[in-house]
């Protein structure tokens, strides 16, 4: 078991250029063949300077610690290695060697060595998953209450690809938020009550409407030719979702007949982040 007690009988040293979980996971790891010992495990994030690590080598050495650490800078790793050693204590580099190898596989000499990288890797992932989060929740206009939190809000009548659109935008770290338009049927309020430059309108040709609700009908062992995927009744509903978009001007329309959903999710990104005065990517 691994303990904090104020006088371990062992002591590790994490030193790191960012948060230090890479290390403190693997040393963890390493120390579950040594359960029976007590040792206390000290993370030092954000070491970055010649001078911090002289501060906490100071440190160590009062402990008898062992040294593991995970920096990028080459210059820093020898400061590190060097200074354990001037002390009579035992330093291992979790990355160094790691990165020395790739550089001379991938036939780079000189790496551009970026501090805390691994961190915003992990900002990244975490944020494309709250997204996805987030879009799963406002799917179909299942959730309202927070709708000024998406980043992007589709509104369209059924099937003309409002949620694979939703998901395929959260996987690229957007919220997105959609909403149906039924014939006849008032818009939520929620709806006015946020950025309308968020808001964007799907339209889609009667044709190609009635194809894919027949064949959904036909999946779900229904009958096609029931008034959902009738001519009539599709042709109001594109009426009623046009005369919609034609009253809220401020909404741009996009026409997803026979497009590939990453074309239209492209343009869609370029128009919101453009409007919104955002990256292209919100995963920055």
């Amino acid at each position: 078991m691994i303990h904090t007690a104020s006088s371990p009988i062992a002591t590790v040293y994490i030193i790191s250029d960012g948060t230090g979980e890479t290390a403190s996971a693997m040393t963890r790891a390493a120390l579950v063949q040594h359960a029976d010992k007590q040792i206390q495990i000290v993370r030092c994030k954000n070491v970055r300077s010649e001078e911090q690590v002289e501060s906490l080598m100071g440190e160590a050495l009062e402990k008898k610690a062992l040294i593991v650490y995970t920096v990028v800078s080459s210059s820093l790793q020898r400061k590190i290695f060097s200074s354990a050693s001037s002390r009579g204590l035992k330093a291992v580099d979790l990355l160094g060697p790691l990165l020395n190898e790739l550089n001379h596989y991938l036939g780079s000499s000189q790496p551009s060595p970026t501090a805390g990288l691994l961190r915003s890797v992990d900002e990244q992932y975490f944020k494309r998953i709250e997204a996805i989060e987030f879009t799963v929740k406002h799917d179909d206009g299942k959730l309202l209450t927070d709708l000024d939190k998406a980043d992007i809000v589709l509104v369209g009548i059924s099937r003309t690809s409002k949620t694979p659109l939703s998901i395929y935008l959260s996987h690229k770290g957007w919220k997105v938020a959609n909403i149906p338009l039924v014939l006849n049927a008032p818009l939520p309020k929620e709806l006015f009550e946020i950025d309308q430059r968020k808001i964007v309108g799907l339209v889609i040709d009667s044709d190609s409407l009635i194809r894919i609700r027949r064949k959904r009908l036909e999946k779900f062992g229904q009958d096609a030719g029931s008034e959902y995927a009738s001519l009539a009744h599709v042709q109001k509903e594109i009426e009623y979702a046009l005369g919609l978009f034609k009253k809220n001007k401020r909404w741009p329309v996009f026409d997803v007949t026979d497009r590939a959903l990453e074309e239209t999710a492209a343009e869609i990104i370029r128009l919101v982040a453009t409007r919104m005065n955002l990256p292209h990517s919100v995963l920055l």
